[in-house]
């Protein structure tokens, strides 16, 4: 089956588009230096527990935001309802999240130190030890992203940016398709089960590529 013949496949009760399979993709924060944290007219995806857990992170973050996002904070809260309904994180002038900081990074590969990188303060506090929730499932996933459609049925696709070339390039080099890259915030979305039959289902989408060249 080529890949352009490819139809929405299912894996339990989740719907996955097929490029999920067949594109490439891996984070090069060399280039992007953490852009989509900074970037879109609108937050992250939240449900209402993991709004909870993050008010109950603001007080070990609050010093790690800048003054404009602890404003917004204060006036609305940390999460709002975007002109589609959905629940996402509050953003500052439009586009950054109110929980971005700034800091050199060290990259876990070579060790090389990637300069003036974009972080979430959230993430950076969990894996300081100072906090037990590290960041909403919607950020660890991306360029995945989630709809439910009800009745207990989601929806998962690749969503592609204009800012991730890099990512795709480098996906390209590694040969590292999005649900690999992916593996661990879809294992903690999902479950390992589930995953397990994804990569199953993988393997016969590429086992038809194969067969059909």
């Amino acid at each position: 089956m080529k890949k352009d013949e490819l139809r929405i496949l299912q894996v339990g009760n989740v719907l996955v588009s097929p490029d999920i399979i067949t594109e490439k993709f891996c984070c090069d924060l060399d280039v992007c230096k953490g852009e989509c944290c900074i970037e879109g007219d609108a937050g992250a995806p939240v449900s209402l527990d993991e709004v909870m857990e993050i008010e109950n992170a603001l007080d070990v973050v609050w010093d790690d935001l800048s003054a404009s996002a602890q404003a917004v904070i204060d006036k609305q809260g940390v999460a709002y309802t975007d002109i589609e309904g959905d629940l996402v994180t509050s953003i500052v002038n439009g586009k950054d999240c109110v929980f971005t900081c700034y800091q050199d990074l060290q990259d876990m590969n070579d060790g090389h130190t990637i300069p003036n990188c974009c972080l979430c303060a959230l993430e950076r506090a969990y894996r300081e030890g100072k906090s037990h929730f590290m960041k909403p499932i919607s950020c660890a996933l991306y360029p995945i992203r989630v709809k439910h459609f009800g009745n207990e049925v989601y929806g998962i696709n690749y969503n592609k940016w204009r800012i991730c070339k890099a990512a795709i390039k480098k996906g390209q080099e590694l040969n590292l398709p999005v649900y690999k890259f992916l593996e661990g915030p879809l294992v903690q979305r999902f479950g390992q089960p589930w995953y397990d039959e994804l990569c199953d289902v993988a393997a016969q989408v590429q086992d038809s590529d194969i067969a059909s060249d």
